[in-house]
């Protein structure tokens, strides 16, 4: 009988997941795709679809019904207990952070979870979400594989002039050196445009990966070479509630205004990027609002986005393609068209009814850049990953 794959991706806020039917060698056919959001809020909401019925379950939850991560994955387990025709023969998860050891998605054993329940410092918005349901799922079902594939594993590879810091050696020896993150989204959009467009594939790309996270990945050969994200998901481009880019001095000053770790962790991941330029979050409320400190948020984040794919341009000496995606890549034309308008002198020049429409090619074609908008789909490479292993691929 052919592998069933159900892949989960929990997050601070949210859990994802898809059950995958595959032929023993490749993923082949998405069966379900479901989310449960706003978990802790007051609107909830459990969203799943299939292929042939995209709408199959939205219903809005009381807040007491998923108020923990606990509860939103029993209510996924039962669903899927009711729907699914067999147990799944594997649970591939979203794992953010793999440390200095992880190269490649790997079976979680007892030794492999306690490493990564280590590394939880360097991503507490994520990593113990990410790890939650390995725990439950490992309690209810000993003997189910679990496969952990890791954000950070895309970018392993990099050259010490782009992986080190500046500081002393025995800190890169301890693991403090640039990691990089989104690399399973980075994957899908490198393997997406190897299929469909092979020879920009080959070429200079950059990839915007804009969302409530939000980095930029320089490759070449469908190969990561430098990306804007470091130690930990906190550098980079701006983010909703993380504000990327930071001189270091601001934290040192923080701690000499008597401001305790914990203090300055909870300002630094929840309310600094566009929340701390605006008191907003979510880019349609910034895009509707009137109010100078909302322009301010969104002039910001067009500018370091910008600058940053600028800055990027030099691992690759110059650019040919440069990809949209994730939620803000993909679905807000105006802010593709204000980070591409600081990057007109590269000769890039966008179709604007084309941006408006969400086109997949949104360039002109006189411009020297051509300019993509592809949808990532993490849950997709997730599930090949865990394939390969559990067939020893």
């Amino acid at each position: 009988m052919n592998p069933l794959l159900l892949v989960v991706n929990a997050g601070s806020s949210s859990l994802k997941f898809g059950v995958y039917e595959s032929d023993g060698d490749k993923v082949l056919d998405l069966t379900y795709s479901g989310r449960v959001t706003g978990i802790g809020s007051t609107s909830p909401r459990f969203r799943v679809g299939s292929s042939d019925r995209p709408g199959l379950v939205d219903r809005e939850l009381a807040a007491h019904e998923v108020s923990s991560l606990d509860q939103a994955q029993a209510l996924v387990s039962d669903w899927l207990a009711q729907n699914l025709k067999r147990d799944p023969d594997a649970v591939g998860h979203r794992i953010v952070h793999g440390g200095p050891n992880y190269h490649d998605s790997v079976l979680v054993t007892p030794a492999v979870l306690q490493e990564l329940e280590g590394l939880a410092s360097l991503a507490p918005l994520h990593q113990r979400n990410n790890l939650h349901p390995v725990h439950v799922i490992g309690q209810r079902h000993p003997l189910l594989p679990q496969v952990a594939c890791f954000d950070t594993a895309f970018h392993r590879g990099h050259r010490d002039v782009v992986e080190r810091f500046a500081i002393p050696e025995r800190f890169f020896q301890q693991g403090v050196r640039r990691y990089g993150f989104h690399g399973l989204s980075y994957e899908y959009i490198a393997g997406h445009l190897k299929r469909h467009y092979q020879q920009k594939a080959d070429g200079r790309v950059i990839v915007a990966h804009l969302g409530s996270g939000a980095s930029a990945c320089a490759m070449k050969a469908g190969l990561s070479v430098e990306t804007t994200m470091g130690f930990t998901a906190l550098d980079g481009l701006p983010m909703c509630t993380r504000p990327g880019r930071l001189d270091a001095g601001v934290v040192l000053w923080m701690m000499e205004q008597g401001m305790s770790h914990e203090d300055i962790q909870h300002v630094l991941y929840y309310e600094s990027g566009l929340k701390g330029l605006s008191g907003l979050t979510d880019m349609r409320e910034l895009l509707a609002s009137d109010q100078p400190q909302a322009e301010l948020a969104l002039a910001y984040f067009a500018y370091r986005t910008a600058e940053s794919i600028a800055g990027l341009c030099v691992a690759l000496g110059g650019l040919d393609t440069l990809v949209f995606t994730a939620g803000i890549g993909e679905n807000c034309p105006e802010i593709r068209a204000r980070v591409c308008r600081h990057l007109e002198w590269l000769g890039l020049t966008l179709d604007g009814q084309a941006n408006q429409r969400n086109a997949s090619s949104i360039a002109t074609g006189e411009s020297a850049v051509s300019v993509l908008v592809v949808p990532t789909n993490e849950e997709w490479v997730i599930a090949n990953k865990t394939l390969r292993v559990l067939t020893g691929a």
